[in-house]
């Protein structure tokens, strides 16, 4: 059989589309798959040409999961909030919001990655169709299942095609990630080797042990520095990014505990945590974890007779709410009287004041049939006086 001359061309095309891929370092990739780990939906930013339509099919083939791209800037409002059905009897039975195909393909997939590009150029009113999809998950009357990962893509606007700045309430649903191209990882692509999109995994053992060191890191921070939690920027610009609010913090505390879990790279936490929270406030919070060095609150409590409380402030506050939280993944009447235990220490170093709020938590806790136990002494008055426990006991 002879190939037509297209025949041939496309078989030359297949051979140019083979790659194959190689570990490689890349904290903007670790970065990306923690964020997609952690189910927090992701906004890179890059000038256009620069591969990230590429690297989310990579990512997709990496996850082993469909990919569904939506190109933002092509559609109508209608298309996010769903077109209506009109039934037998819509005053019965009201009038059904249809998703489109994308949407129900992954439904049924039950997992996938969704891929909204050109972010960017899409006018205010499909921005303000896409806050329930990214926020709910919601598209038209159908939810997504949590397995689906969103990711968006958008250029500048000084690049984009009709480029329009994102709302502030669409840009704080997202984790920004500055994507970026290095001359020798695509002067190798072009040999046919591309670097290896790894996604973080979580590590089952560390899970408890994250989240509570997370929780008192992030928690100990804002409490330290309250004028941070939320913080609207004054120009179009910048509230079309990353700043900090309490839905953003709430993604940062994700981030965290995941980069924990998984043994994420520090260059590449560090992006996701600044990506969630902004420049400003990420690189305070990223010196303030520096040197917070918490011990594992786990081990403190298996061992709290041994434990010396820290001395600094803002390393007792952090290490408390963690200690709080790693019996309230674990609520046994051992781990509660260990924490109180913990607590005590504070007492006895002259800062009872820095474990009220924990004390407070941590008698919430309590089972009816355990005993008060010793540590919990000092703190009686203010647990009285917050309801934690009644007049009498």
């Amino acid at each position: 059989m002879t190939l037509s001359p297209l025949d041939a061309a496309d078989e030359l095309n297949a051979r140019l589309r083979a790659h194959r891929t190689e570990p490689a370092a890349d904290p903007r990739l670790e970065a990306l798959g923690l964020a997609v780990t952690a189910n927090q939906p992701v906004l890179l930013w890059g000038e256009p040409g620069i591969g990230k339509s590429a690297g989310m099919e990579q990512l997709a083939a990496g996850l082993g999961c469909p990919l569904e791209t939506v190109v933002a800037s092509v559609h109508e409002p209608s298309d996010f909030a769903g077109l209506p059905i009109v039934g037998d009897d819509p005053a019965t039975t009201g009038v059904p919001m249809a998703p489109p195909d994308w949407a129900v393909r992954l439904a049924r997939a039950g997992r996938g990655l969704l891929f909204f590009d050109e972010l960017s150029s899409a006018p205010p009113a499909v921005q303000a169709a896409l806050l329930r999809v990214v926020l709910e998950r919601r598209v038209g009357s159908l939810v997504l299942p949590e397995p689906v990962r969103i990711v968006a893509a958008a250029n500048p606007p000084s690049s984009a095609a009709d480029g329009w700045h994102l709302s502030p309430p669409l840009a704080n649903r997202f984790v920004h990630l500055r994507w970026t191209h290095d001359p020798r990882t695509v002067a190798r692509g072009m040999t046919g080797t591309w670097p290896e999109s790894a996604v973080p995994v979580v590590d089952p053992a560390r899970t408890q042990g994250a989240v509570a060191r997370a929780r008192g890191a992030v928690s100990g921070f804002l409490t330290a520095r309250p004028g941070l939690v939320h913080h609207l920027p004054s120009d179009a610009e910048h509230r079309g990014r990353a700043w900090p609010s309490p839905r953003t913090w709430e993604m940062a505390l994700k981030l965290l505990a995941t980069g924990y879990a998984t043994g994420a790279g520090r260059e590449a936490l560090a992006a996701a945590l600044t990506g969630a929270v902004g420049d400003g406030a990420g690189i305070e919070f990223l010196s303030y974890l520096e040197h917070l060095d918490l011990p594992d609150p786990d081990r403190v409590l298996a061992n709290p007779a041994a434990f010396a409380l820290p001395e600094r402030g803002d390393r007792q506050l952090a290490f408390l709410i963690a200690v709080v939280a790693a019996v309230q993944g674990e609520p046994t009447r051992e781990r509660w009287e260990a924490g109180w235990t913990v607590l005590a220490k504070a007492v006895d170093q002259g800062v009872p004041d820095v474990a009220a709020s924990a004390a407070v938590d941590l008698a919430a806790m309590r089972d009816t049939d355990w005993p008060v136990p010793d540590g919990i002494d000092a703190f009686l008055d203010l647990l009285r006086l917050s309801g934690a426990l009644p007049g009498g006991s």
